[in-house]
Formats: structure tokens, C-alpha cells, sequence
């Protein structure tokens, strides 16, 4: 033990602050070499390491991303379930594949378009029997042909996509809401809302709407503390993925305007133009395979019935199909919940045009006019989905009215798994 001189003190030792205590653990650490990234010194490293990523979530990002994970688990039960309670045959002696539950409608469409491209072999709506493939946008494809590289199995690739985004989207969804309910504080019951809505089963499954939203929400945050490039450049991302990109593009627009106070706020204003450049270019693309620049619109209305309709006689076909027996139950079913899902979503716009929230309803809005004037309704339920005012809404309303909460789930709870069971055993479209 060593002595100083008398007089002379040692000076107290200066607290490290806790935010810079990961950093001298990570210099002082580097200091000594490391045989094979086993030693405590590298262990130290990777404690620092995961402690500066979980630093970024809060515990209320814990906290949905933990009844994120749940309900996730929850579906892939009901989906192992599916497949030995509700085999296709009534003589089946062993279940399908783990994955095939998932491999379902659209997903096909996605994978098929990753794998072949949209025009393999000079194949195209000039060939008979043709798929009308050109009717889904390539940013969902394309990012599957490149998790591909890793995952094998294309199901398995589609279903990795769509839980990350999931996770993504819902971190954002309930970062918005805290911004509008205070009284919902970590978001969480806008969260639950959403994630035990009717069709939350297609945001587990190889569909657009995970990774839609993925960037939607994000850049609806970013717009509303008018951070505008970042705002555009993530609806041009959700521009690749569906065509309602270009709903958000309008609502963020209006957004823009009402939020312009000087003449130095319209500096951002160009902005706005970046999420109409991947429409554009997928345009441009088909164009030149098929001749055509809106071949993606008549795709639809050659394999969905997209054509234009004027909403009334979109709403009658519907309510014939739904209610006349010219259909068999299930698909009469299905357009019964695609009238309930117009309805919701007209008294959504009434309500936000009577709250002034003037974006939300040019979104919303939009997205009915497109949905709604086909010659009848066609995925106006999965459309719910897209609608975050349409969760923040309800979670409002059960924060004023506790028993609205119980109400909601013993509603949607059943709902939600016929929706599901209907879809992983093929029997979604009738």
C-alpha cells in the first residue's frame, strides 16, 4: 500500500455519467486482445452492444412488442391447429406441411412474382390462363426474392418479412398514439386494438399490409413533427408496396399545407413529389413489356372486378351478392363483411371531418373511393387495417367508456378467429 507526501490529497474520483458507462466499458475492453471472442472482455463488448440497442426502446416499446410477440404466438397455434382439425378431406390421415397453412391466395401471387419475375418467357395478358400478376406492386416481391438469399423456403422468407415490419408498425402505431392519447400512455390499448382487429390475421401472413404500414406509420410520424424528407421518403418506400401510398402522399400533403405558417415553410414542399416516382417508374416498366401504362389497374379489373362503378351501383352488386342467395355462404359471407367495413368506414370520415382531423380523412377517404367504386366490394375488411385513426378511435372511446373494451374484444376475439381459420384453411374467398 502506497503513502503520499503530507499535504498532498488525491483529488476525489470523478462519477462516470451511466449514459457513457457502456463506452469506457467498450475502449477499456478493446485494450487487451480477445482469443476466439470468448473472454470477459468480449463478453463486456456484447453487453455493451445490446444495452445501446435496448437503450432505444422504452419500457412502453417493451411492453407492446411483448403483446406483439403473443399474439403472434397465438396465431401460429390456431395455424398448427388448422391443420390437423380442418384437413381438406374428410379421409386425411396426416396433416400438411408446418408452412402450408400460410401459402394462401395472395402470398402465392407474391411468391410467384419473386421467383419468375412478372414476364417470364415472353408470357403475358396476351396469354390465356394468365395470372394478372402485374396487378401487385414489386416492392413486397422484390424484398422476398432478397430475404430469399437467406431463407430458403419462400413461405418462411414472407412470414420473416411480415413479423419484423409487424413489429415495426406496431411500435410506430403506438408512438402516434401516445402523441393523441395521452390518457393511453404507452399506447397499448390502441396496440391491442389493432392487433386483435378481424383481420390481424393478414399482418402474420406473407401479405403487403405488415410492411405497408411498416413505413406508413413511420412516416406519418415523421410528418407530424414536419420532418418532411424523412416523411417522403418513407411513403415513397410504402409507394413500392401498395398503391395506397399514394392516399398517404395526399394526406401528408394536406398535413404540409395546413402546418405552413411562413413562406420559409414551403422550402419542403418538393418533397411531396418523391412518393409518386415508384408508381411512375412501375409504370413506366410495364409499359414497356405490355404497351400499356396503367396495365397494374387493368390487371385488377380483368382478375378482381375493379372496373369503375359509380358507388351506389358498387354498393347494390355488393348487397345482391351478400344477401339475394346467388352466392354460396361463404362468399355471401364475405361480401356481408364487405358491406359492415364500408359503413365503419364512412362514419370514420364523418367523424374526423367533424374533429377537423382534415388529413386522416382525405386519407381514409381515398382509399373508400378506390375501394368502393369496383362493380362490387373487394378487400374493404383487409383495407381496416390501414386505417390507424380507425384503433386510436376506439381506444378513445374505451377510455371513456371502460365497458367498450370488454365489448370490443368479445366481439372481435371470435371474429377475428373465423377470419383466421377461414383464411389458413383456404376457405377465405368462399
Amino acid at each position: 500500500m502506497s503513502t503520499l507526501p503530507p499535504g498532498v490529497r488525491l483529488a476525489p474520483p470523478r462519477p462516470r455519467s451511466p449514459e457513457l458507462w457502456p463506452v469506457a466499458v467498450k475502449f477499456r475492453s478493446a485494450e487487451k486482445p480477445v482469443r476466439h471472442g470468448s473472454g470477459p472482455a468480449s463478453r463486456a463488448l456484447r453487453a455493451a452492444g445490446f444495452d445501446r440497442a435496448a437503450a432505444w426502446l422504452s419500457p412502453a416499446d417493451r411492453r407492446v412488442l411483448w403483446l406483439y410477440l403473443l399474439t403472434r404466438i397465438s396465431l401460429w397455434i390456431t395455424a398448427h391447429g388448422a391443420r390437423w382439425l380442418f384437413p381438406r378431406g374428410s379421409d386425411v390421415r396426416e396433416a400438411g406441411p408446418v408452412l402450408a397453412p400460410f401459402q394462401q391466395w395472395d402470398a402465392n401471387h407474391y411468391l410467384h412474382i419473386a421467383r419468375d419475375g412478372y414476364f417470364q418467357a415472353d408470357t403475358g395478358p396476351w396469354t390465356d390462363s394468365w395470372d394478372n400478376r402485374e396487378a401487385f406492386f414489386p416492392g413486397f416481391p422484390m424484398l422476398l426474392r432478397a430475404v430469399h438469399l437467406i431463407v430458403p423456403s419462400w413461405t418462411a422468407a414472407g412470414l420473416l418479412i411480415s413479423l419484423v415490419a409487424g413489429a415495426v408498425a406496431v411500435l410506430a402505431l403506438s408512438r402516434i398514439a401516445r402523441a393523441y392519447l395521452p390518457e393511453d400512455t404507452d399506447g397499448h390499448r390502441t396496440v391491442l386494438f389493432f392487433l386483435l382487429s378481424p383481420c390481424a390475421v393478414f399482418l402474420a401472413v406473407g401479405y403487403t399490409e405488415a410492411l405497408f404500414l411498416a413505413f406508413a406509420l413511420p412516416a406519418w410520424l415523421a410528418a407530424q413533427r414536419h420532418r418532411w424528407a424523412l416523411a417522403c421518403t418513407l411513403t415513397a418506400l410504402a409507394t413500392t408496396v401498395r398503391v395506397s401510398g399514394l392516399f398517404l402522399t395526399a394526406a401528408i400533403a394536406v398535413l404540409f399545407v395546413l402546418s405552413v405558417r411562413t413562406r420559409r415553410d414551403w422550402r419542403g414542399v418538393a418533397w411531396l413529389a418523391l412518393p409518386a416516382l415508384p408508381p411512375l417508374a412501375y409504370s413506366w416498366y410495364l409499359h414497356a413489356h405490355t404497351g400499356d401504362w396503367m396495365a397494374w389497374k387493368h390487371a385488377q379489373e380483368r382478375g378482381w372486378y375493379r372496373e369503375f362503378h359509380t358507388p351506389w351501383e358498387a354498393w347494390s352488386n355488393t348487397w345482391n351478392a351478400a344477401f339475394d342467395g346467388v352466392h354460396t355462404t361463404g362468399y355471401a359471407a364475405m361480401f356481408q363483411a364487405e358491406l359492415v367495413a364500408m359503413v365503419v368506414g364512412l362514419a370514420l370520415v364523418a367523424l374526423l371531418a367533424r374533429h377537423r382531423r382534415w388529413p386522416e380523412a382525405v386519407y381514409v377517404a381515398l382509399s373508400l373511393w378506390a375501394l368502393g367504386t369496383s362493380y362490387w366490394y373487394v378487400s374493404i375488411p383487409r383495407a381496416t387495417l390501414l386505417w390507424w385513426p380507425l384503433w386510436m378511435g376506439l381506444a378513445a372511446v374505451s377510455l371513456r367508456r371502460p365497458w367498450f373494451r370488454t365489448a370490443y374484444l368479445c366481439v372481435a376475439v371470435p371474429v377475428s378467429a373465423l377470419v383466421a381459420l377461414a383464411f389458413l384453411t383456404g376457405r377465405w374467398a368462399g
